[in-house]
């Protein structure tokens, strides 16, 4: 616009400079706008007494075919990529949403929620987050999911910003939004549109942990109070902390991880021993839930393993999602 501007204010002062002031210069400036623009609706008064006007007419002509087509080719990409395109680009998201099945959803992508999205993504995990900052959530993904996150933009207490993000095909959903009464209303409606989901809330006050729970949360995580522990541990086990956070930024992913066992797997009635995981992943299996509920803490290899046992298991995140493949297959 401001070549196409300047072609115009140029052409004008020209014309007016060569007819000496016969011209106002507004006529000038409307006699290059109708030879830009090739409209050509007539020349100025006495054009052809005044030595080089035509001339100047055919240079600006000659010149105003490019910068016209190249202010309008801007134009027109400006409108597509930004009206069109943005729709465009919103239209896929949410066929992508659609598309998703057994994923979590995230209900707010402030400083809580946006750890949890960078959590999900580094151990490729299906989510999609609700908020209704989308230039926050941009960010988000630009930084964590290299522009690849799923969203909607609403208010997560809404049933239809949840319904958007799929709740109801949902295995799990996060309320992180930064108030109690909003995170207990978020749970109840995702209770109720999805009674299998596995609801994890965020708490401020410890007051409102029993509601979260009533409300139908299968956990509740406090802040404040991990934050406390963290402190304490810190103080009292440094290097057990240097640890986990060295495992966490490890560039390979390590991760503690949890696998199930379904009945019918391959794995299903063989001793840990007979078991492929350490040649097959080089997992380290810690510990094993069993069908009880008991915690079996660096299990011995005879120990045999029952369809409903679940593995827990450290190691890079690759590894995880081979040995859930290997479990899945039925003997």
């Amino acid at each position: 616009m401001a070549l196409l501007l300047t072609a115009v204010l140029a052409g004008g002062l020209g014309y007016w400079l060569i007819g000496h002031g016969r011209w106002g210069y507004s006529e000038c400036v409307y006699m290059t706008t109708i030879t830009l623009t090739t409209v050509g609706f007539g020349e100025l008064p006495n054009m052809a007494e005044v030595a080089g006007a035509r001339l100047l007419t055919g240079f600006i002509a000659a010149f105003g075919v490019g910068v016209v087509a190249y202010a309008q080719g801007n134009v027109t990409a400006l409108v597509i990529e930004g009206a069109f395109g943005e729709a465009l680009r919103r239209r896929r998201m949410q066929k992508a949403i659609e598309a998703l099945r057994g994923h979590v959803v995230i209900a707010g992508a402030g400083s809580t929620g946006r750890h949890v999205v960078e959590e999900l993504h580094s151990t490729a995990t299906a989510f999609v987050v609700i908020d209704l900052n989308e230039a926050h959530m941009k960010r988000i993904s630009e930084d964590l999911c290299e522009g690849q996150m799923l969203y909607v933009l609403g208010d997560a207490t809404d049933d239809h910003a949840l319904i958007a993000a799929g709740v109801r095909v949902a295995s799990g959903v996060v309320a992180a939004l930064t108030d109690d009464r909003d995170n207990v209303f978020v749970t109840l409606s995702a209770r109720s549109l999805n009674p299998n989901a596995r609801i994890v809330s965020k708490v401020i006050e410890d007051p409102s942990e029993a509601k979260m729970l009533k409300a139908g949360a299968t956990a509740v995580v406090s802040p404040t109070q991990i934050g406390g522990r963290r402190i304490a541990s810190e103080l009292l086990r440094p290097n057990v902390n240097e640890f986990f956070d060295q495992m966490f930024r490890d560039t390979r992913k390590l991760r503690l991880e949890e696998v199930a066992i379904p009945s019918g797997s391959t794995y299903d009635g063989q001793a840990l021993r007979d078991t492929p995981i350490r040649k097959e992943t080089s997992l380290l299996v810690i510990a094993v839930k069993t069908n009880d509920g008991a915690f079996v803490y660096n299990p011995d290899p005879h120990l045999v393993l029952t369809g409903g046992s679940t593995l827990i298991v450290m190691g890079e995140v690759a590894s995880v999602v081979k040995l859930r493949k290997l479990v899945a297959e039925a003997s």
